[in-house]
């Protein structure tokens, strides 16, 4: 698995560290207000693990399941809403939790929904922000790393629900996938 990462962007160090400091952010901001912590998943399950810890006040932790890629490497831009909370929201502040904010469609689509739910305050937190692939006027309230645009994967991020459990955010090798994307720095 090691062999299909053409090079390392992020070390697990550097994750670890960028985690304990968007933690200590989060809780200054939040100031011990209640607070839902709720991962996309798939890819959100290893971010929503670690941060979670690093943030010192009592939070609830929920999931939300959207899917856009399927066994693809760019969205479809078809948002599908596969699992979506049981609680009742409104009231609610949320922190939506995801690996990657990539187009931006569906942490757009995500938010609004919550916000239709009732939730009176829904912020973003992804761990990657790839700007370069934007299409909707998206902007995460907290942001691990800026990322190039590379097809990524590791620490949740997948090829075809692939590569999640690599401990860091490398860029997968073109023969790995069939792509034809460059690297360009």
């Amino acid at each position: 698995m090691n062999n299909d990462i053409r090079r390392i962007l992020f070390t697990e160090e550097q994750i670890q560290e960028r985690i304990a400091s968007l933690g200590r952010e989060i809780a200054e901001d939040y100031d011990g207000d209640a607070l839902i912590l709720m991962a996309m998943l798939k890819g959100g399950v290893v971010f929503i693990s670690d941060l979670m810890r690093r943030i010192p006040m009592k939070l609830d932790i929920d999931f939300i399941q959207p899917s856009s890629y399927g066994n693809q490497t760019e969205s479809t831009g078809i948002v599908d809403i596969r699992l979506f909370p049981e609680a009742e929201l409104k009231g609610k502040r949320i922190l939506v939790l995801d690996d990657i904010l990539d187009t931006g469609r569906t942490l757009l689509k995500v938010t609004n929904l919550l916000r239709e739910r009732g939730a009176t305050d829904v912020r973003t937190c992804v761990l990657l922000d790839k700007k370069a692939r934007r299409i909707v006027n998206m902007e995460a309230d907290y942001v691990g790393f800026e990322v190039p645009d590379y097809f990524v994967v590791g620490y949740g991020l997948d090829f075809a629900d692939k590569y999640r459990n690599l401990p860091y955010i490398g860029v997968l090798r073109e023969e790995c996938y069939g792509g034809g994307e460059e690297e360009t720095s």
